[in-house]
């Protein structure tokens, strides 16, 4: 079948936005709200918005205030707040009473499909294949397929664009020792990602275990151990990092999550960068000390009528190889770091709470591969308004969303940060400050400021002696 392809635009939109995350779609957001406006579309693959549905755990909630919507902590005042979501659903009252400054992962993702259904621009269903420069437009190219309700291939379509905006987010992170395992549907293998989804093919299995450290992993454990029969828990937990570790969550820790940090970071020196980048793990990869208090709570309960819960857990083991056994079971190969040692184990299923990494965007971005301009470890080069640094000869921009930690440090994913980076490109793409930008964020300075200024020889301004009497 011949799919069929519509005529070219004759103007190019201001902005294309590739991916329909929550990045992107508080750029949309705020695009919306520019007086004048700019015209800008958004293309996503996927048929409708959704956030992480497979980690949507009954009461889990985010890990960020719900002033870190998509527009707020730029535009107070604007229509796609979080709080004029509550009040378009008569619920302002009910959230005023509940005094929630952490709204559940579901409420957010509710929220996000409520602006992505009413936001003008967005086109779910259009799967972006390739994106060129056309020096003679002076414009970039955008081909898109897009597709039917089934994901099949439906017409083919063409947009330009002065500029583009690319967030197309994370993957889910697979070890290598288990990817062959987690490719095969025999025994249940499955990132965290996908957990809802196969919820109950697990709570069916004899034995369980639960691979990774952070608030997925938690989350999942936790859950696990809530729906299983005490005393017949059958839970394995284990962790590469050194200890079930709480989340870096203090008021001056934080401030490592604003524009303050993410300029200073910017600045450093590549190296020094990339050295610091795996330490702060803490500050976004530990565990939130309430899902600490809840599992610690949990498993004591089941300690008030004697023994202890069935149930292990072991930070600082690391899977060698895996394996299947009978079919029927994973045979897991571990090692203790610390202690040198190594064990087996066998399970009827695992869940990867292994984390994500950012999507490659090689791919995607391969027709502009010869512009682009890259650091010592081959990656994309970002500036400090979220732009690839690209040949002089290309007049247009290129700005990225969450694929930017290695310029930008830890603060790339957090949805803390959405909003200030999406005005700040805007700011950008308009030459105007479309949305002001605060001067100071955090109490925190964190360099040294040049104090020691040259000193310039000046003339001693003579001083008249006041009159006696004065």
């Amino acid at each position: 079948m011949t799919v069929p392809q519509p005529p070219e635009p004759e103007h190019p939109h201001d902005l294309v936005g590739i991916g329909i995350g929550p990045f992107n779609l508080s750029l949309a957001a705020l695009a919306d709200g520019i007086h004048g406006g700019i015209t800008s579309t958004f293309y996503e693959q996927r048929p409708a918005f959704h956030w992480h549905p497979g980690l949507l755990i009954d009461g889990a909630t985010l890990q960020v205030p719900f002033l870190a919507d998509l527009v707020t902590l730029a535009d107070p005042a604007s229509p796609w707040s979080f709080l004029n979501y509550l009040r378009t659903r008569e619920r302002l009252f009910p959230f005023y009473f509940a005094e929630r400054f952490h709204i559940q992962r579901a409420e957010y993702d509710a929220y996000c499909r409520w602006v992505s259904t009413n936001l003008p621009g967005l086109h779910f269903g259009h799967q972006v294949d390739a994106v060129r420069w056309n020096a003679e437009r002076a414009a970039f190219e955008v081909d898109f397929t897009q597709l039917d309700a089934d994901g099949e291939a439906e017409a083919l379509g063409r947009a330009y664009a002065r500029n583009i905006a690319v967030g197309v987010g994370t993957e889910p992170y697979i070890p290598e020792p288990l990817r062959p395992l987690a490719e095969a549907p025999a025994v249940p293998v499955i990132h965290a990602g996908e957990y809802l989804d196969h919820r109950e093919r697990l709570l069916g299995a004899e034995h369980i275990t639960v691979i990774g450290s952070g608030q997925s992993g938690a989350e999942v454990f936790l859950d696990l151990l809530r729906a299983r029969p005490a005393g017949r828990e059958k839970i394995t937990w284990l962790a590469r990092s050194e200890a079930f570790a709480p989340m870096e969550y203090s008021k001056l820790g934080l401030e490592h999550f604003t524009p303050d940090y993410s300029r200073y970071f910017h600045a450093l020196p590549e190296p020094v960068r990339d050295e610091l980048v795996p330490r702060q793990w803490q500050l976004h990869k530990g565990i939130d000390a309430d899902t600490i208090t809840a599992i610690h709570d949990e498993l004591y309960r089941r300690t008030i009528h004697g023994g202890w819960p069935d149930a292990v857990m072991t930070p600082g083991v690391s899977v060698r190889t895996a394996g299947r056994v009978a079919t029927t079971k994973v045979e897991l190969h571990l090692e203790h770091i610390q202690q040198g040692t190594r064990s087996r184990l066998t399970t009827d299923a695992v869940v990867l709470a292994t984390g994500y990494r950012e999507r490659p965007l090689g791919q995607l971005l391969a027709g502009l591969d010869p512009y682009i301009r890259r650091d010592a470890q081959e990656r994309p080069r970002v500036d400090d308004r979220f732009r690839l640094m690209l040949d002089s000869s290309v007049t247009g921009s290129v700005y990225v969303q969450n694929a930017e930690q290695h310029t930008h440090g830890v603060g790339a994913p957090d949805l803390g940060l959405a909003a200030w980076r999406s005005a700040t490109i805007l700011n950008s793409l308009t030459g105007t400050e479309a949305y002001p930008m605060p001067r100071r964020t955090a109490f925190t300075s964190f360099g040294l400021e040049n104090r020691e200024a040259p000193r310039i020889p000046s003339q001693q301004p003579q001083l008249t002696p006041l009159a006696q009497g004065n």
